[in-house]
């Protein structure tokens, strides 16, 4: 067997991170001026891409278009570095329908590069018309657990699948108990539990979908947020991902949800 069909036998990783304004603590009463969200989400941004760099690992970055037009350069550098550029509707805190194709239109002319993928802000529901009509190839708007206070999806498809003339690409969680993989458990747990859940993962389907944000790297600290989202984050969950990575670096390999989805589906 040669290298290349070694490689490809192993689990996949795909990595996301939802590169965004940093409007989270306007959620939680904390009044937070748009010039200091852009800049703590552009400055996360710009940590996440050192990051990567430095693991020479490969992402995609689902991106609002109000955040790649504020900082243009971290979109390229992100292009140029290998990583898929995604969108992440226009605005993170406020959506219209138009939203859909205005910001795939914007990423693609920043960033220079095409823009199959979309993700809905807060994992609510889009309407698949816009996203057919707009270009889209992939749908990774689905959190397939419960996650109290916010949505119920623990009965929802928890594995790809086509569905409205849309690739459906949900977030990975733990067959049957539905124990989520994604940023908020990822701070909360233990780093065994962690591996754990993720070796379930990847033993039961083959790849893990994963996603945080590029803020989590920043200090949240003293910004209202409850104490499950602000306990890891700067320079602590940087330390806490970077291991993580490392980990599933020895064990996996990397893909884009754009290249994940076209291996999946290429008939």
């Amino acid at each position: 067997m040669s290298a290349a069909e070694t490689e490809s036998k192993r689990p996949a990783v795909l990595l996301s991170f939802d590169a965004e304004e940093f409007d989270i603590p306007l959620e939680y009463g904390f009044a937070l001026s748009e010039s200091e969200q852009f800049r703590i989400g552009a400055d996360g941004f710009e940590r996440t891409l050192l990051l990567l760099d430095e693991l020479d690992l490969r992402a995609t970055f689902f991106t609002t278009a109000s955040i790649a037009l504020r900082r243009p350069d971290l979109v390229r550098r992100a292009v140029a570095s290998g990583h898929e550029i995604a969108s992440h509707a226009y605005f993170h805190s406020r959506f219209e329908s138009g939203d859909v194709a205005r910001s795939r239109d914007v990423l693609r002319r920043v960033g220079g590069t095409d823009v199959v993928g979309f993700r809905m802000p807060r994992m609510a529901p889009v309407d698949p018309a816009l996203l057919r009509d707009a270009g889209y190839l992939y749908d990774s708007s689905t959190n397939p657990i419960w996650l109290p206070g916010r949505y119920n999806k623990f009965f929802a498809p928890r594995r790809p699948h086509r569905k409205d003339g849309l690739i459906r690409l949900p977030l990975s969680a733990v067959p049957l108990v539905r124990w989520p993989l994604f940023w908020l458990a990822f701070k909360n747990q233990p780093r065994m539990l962690t591996r754990w859940t993720t070796s379930a993962v990847l033993r039961a389907d083959g790849y893990a979908a994963l996603y945080f944000h590029p803020w989590e790297l920043m200090n949240n600290a003293g910004f209202g947020l409850p104490e499950v989202i602000a306990r890891t984050s700067g320079q602590r969950m940087y330390a806490a991902l970077r291991e993580h990575l490392l980990w599933l670096r020895t064990r996996c390999r990397f893909l884009t949800y754009a290249e994940f989805a076209q291996e999946r589906f290429a008939s």
